[in-house]
């Protein structure tokens, strides 16, 4: 029997979870469109209330990763990697994980970068990428020649995910964090190995490493700044939830680990995607400052996560270099030029 709708609500309305062979039934209803607005907004809500369980994510990613449209990508895939924030985390920041894709591709790493348009912040990796020039409108083929390319690609979540449009009115008129705000970082179109994934709340840390691990992932860094940030913070501890060699591992590192002073993400804030493209652009021309340092922190984490660099300092150092030697704001003219060629 199919798992209905209002069952689902009953149940999160009574802060039970719905099992994972139920939650693939529902998730599937939802994204068919058999599912109303007004209980797939309730259903959400309950969802949040009641706190979504590792189950529950890990079937509703299955379901997004069955229904996305994917990208091809041919091996070797040791060094390929995903940098996603869940955003949501109300900081206003510049895109750290946008401005972090530019520098670790100039270090070694390949990345598949899966976002999409600001849901909840001033500016999300769309917006910003557009404003530095990149076309969006690419199909999976020619995502795979940029990742080719440049060691860069960019996955539209739109064009990926075509049976979101039967969610995206809801999440807008909504426009509170929801179970989408953590599936979008898990389904990856290109089926990247390895994931920085930021999230918006620390209960999430040892949750979604988890469901990573379930969804079959190599090496997952999971972070969540203390100081509320979805990236490994310059200005706070960083939660840590890690599985490497199919172990999970929880812990926090801060910055003077790593040798860094610690700022304020006040420094890191901007009003629109303009301003984001401002401060994106003066870290990959090395520009002193928080941005560049808060950049270089979770560009060697991107490095460690990939498998390039065999520790988080070691990726920090490979970092600097690639800031200092202007291979970043090559790599991300590089880039541009890529997509363009598709326009």
């Amino acid at each position: 029997m199919t798992f209905t709708a209002q069952e689902a609500l009953q149940r999160t309305i009574d802060h039970r979870e719905i099992f994972y062979d139920e939650m693939l039934s529902l998730m599937r209803q939802i994204m068919a469109g058999e599912v109303s607005p007004v209980m797939t907004a309730a259903i959400l809500t309950g969802l949040r209330v009641k706190k979504e369980t590792i189950g529950e994510i890990a079937a509703a990613a299955t379901v997004m990763r069955e229904l996305s449209t994917k990208v091809v990508v041919p091996p070797p895939n040791d060094h390929f990697l995903d940098v996603v924030g869940t955003g949501g985390d109300g900081s206003h920041t510049f895109n750290i994980s946008t401005a972090t894709i530019f520098v670790a591709a100039a270090a070694g790493a390949r990345v598949a970068k899966h976002g999409g348009r600001s849901v909840s912040s001033k500016s999300g990796s769309a917006d910003v990428l557009e404003a530095l020039g990149v076309n969006l409108n690419l199909q999976p083929a020619q995502v795979a020649e940029c990742i080719a390319e440049t060691g860069i690609g960019f996955m539209f979540a739109p064009n990926h995910h075509a049976a979101m449009k039967n969610v995206a009115p809801v999440r807008r008129e909504m426009g509170v964090r929801t179970l989408f705000n953590i599936l979008g970082p898990l389904t990856n179109p290109a089926g990247a190995p390895n994931t920085l994934l930021g999230v918006f709340h620390p209960d999430l840390v040892g949750i979604c490493v988890r469901v990573m691990e379930r969804l079959g992932a190599k090496h997952v860094m999971v972070v969540y700044g203390r100081d509320s940030m979805d990236e490994v913070s310059l200005g706070a501890a960083t939660m840590v939830g890690e599985l490497k060699d199919g172990q999970i591992r929880e812990y926090e590192i801060h910055p003077e680990d790593f040798g860094l002073t610690m700022m304020s993400s006040r420094n890191l804030q901007v009003a629109d995607a303009a301003e984001s493209k401002a401060m994106l652009l003066g870290v990959l021309d090395n520009q002193p400052g928080a941005a560049r340092e808060i950049v270089a922190l979770n560009a060697g984490t991107a490095l460690y996560t990939a498998n390039v660099a065999d520790s988080i300092g070691a990726g920090i150092a490979l970092a600097r270099e690639a800031l200092a030697s202007g291979a970043a704001r090559a790599k991300m003219e590089a880039f541009v030029a890529c997509t363009k060629k598709f326009a």
